[in-house]
């Protein structure tokens, strides 16, 4: 069941921005730990001008804005990633076709489940964490992890980012004046259990941190980010590898320069721009549904 704190979000959006209409192209945007849904406000503006109808739904139990998820985010404490995915199903089951998805490192993950139950046209994920069978961890990586995975308490706590910790690992690729904007105006804090997941995913056997990458669905782009510390770009490269059997569309690209912020920093429309192209190229534009 979806979380009475997001139900009225969900509720209005569903009766909004055409999301009901069958004529338009519903995009669904899966955002990670530590981001609030409302980081997603440009993405969102820019995919409407385009002729989609998007929806930016938040995790479960997140507050409806900024704000109120600073203050109390205790709703969201113990959160999973079975949790999410189960909460993310439901909110697509309430929509008139399937939607291409396009997620941001957890959120990435969780695309990339939906899209492999059939739940989705296509979709995105951006630096997304990995998944049982990759076994690629750089010590970047783990590093930036340790400050949660230190303490085995954080698993059913709520995580909060320090300024250092996100300038170090979340917003290393921009200036230290758009990395404290940033951390002001799309930064909340975040379940550690997703942390603890992840880490453990190639040693339980049971982990919901599994993508099946066999079976036949929609086209699938991964995004790594050159300068990404928190999912380097070579953990990224270790999933496509994955699904290197798969006889669905299955790109992959890297963005040079660019770290974990590259879906809120000052170069988000130029990754909003490739992801465009993408839907374009495999027939999931409105253009090529009015075709």
């Amino acid at each position: 069941m979806t979380p009475v704190g997001s139900l009225p979000r969900t509720l209005a959006a569903l009766d909004r921005g055409g999301l009901q209409s069958e004529d338009r192209t519903p995009v669904v945007f899966i955002h990670g730990l530590w981001l609030h849904a409302t980081s997603w406000d440009s993405w969102v503006e820019l995919f409407e001008e385009r002729g989609y109808a998007p929806w930016a739904p938040g995790w479960p139990g997140e507050p409806e804005s900024l704000p109120a998820a600073n203050a109390f985010p205790g709703p969201m404490a113990g959160t999973g990633v079975a949790e999410a995915l189960s909460h993310y199903e439901e909110l697509i089951g309430r929509l008139p076709r399937p939607p291409v998805l396009v997620g941001h490192a957890f959120g990435g993950l969780l695309a990339q489940q939906l899209l492999a139950r059939g739940l989705a046209a296509g979709a995105v994920a951006v630096a997304p964490v990995q998944f049982r069978g990759v076994l690629r961890l750089p010590p970047v990586q783990m590093a930036s992890l340790l400050p949660v995975l230190r303490n085995p308490l954080n698993v059913r706590k709520i995580v909060r980012q320090t300024p250092q910790h996100f300038r170090r690992d979340f917003a290393n690729a921009v200036s230290e004046r758009e990395s404290n904007d940033m951390l002001a105006t799309c930064v909340m804090p975040a379940p550690g259990r997703p942390l603890f997941q992840a880490a453990l995913a190639n040693v339980n056997p049971r982990t919901p941190v599994r993508v099946d990458t066999t079976v036949d669905r929609g086209p699938l782009l991964l995004v790594g980010a050159g300068r990404d510390r928190v999912v380097p770009a070579s953990v990224v490269r270790a999933a496509a590898r994955r699904y290197r059997r798969a006889t669905s569309p299955t790109e992959y690209m890297e963005i040079e320069g660019s770290g974990h912020s590259l879906v809120i920093d000052h170069s988000w429309q130029i990754l909003a721009e490739t992801v465009l192209a993408f839907l374009d190229r495999h027939g999931l534009s409105p253009e090529s549904a009015d075709g």
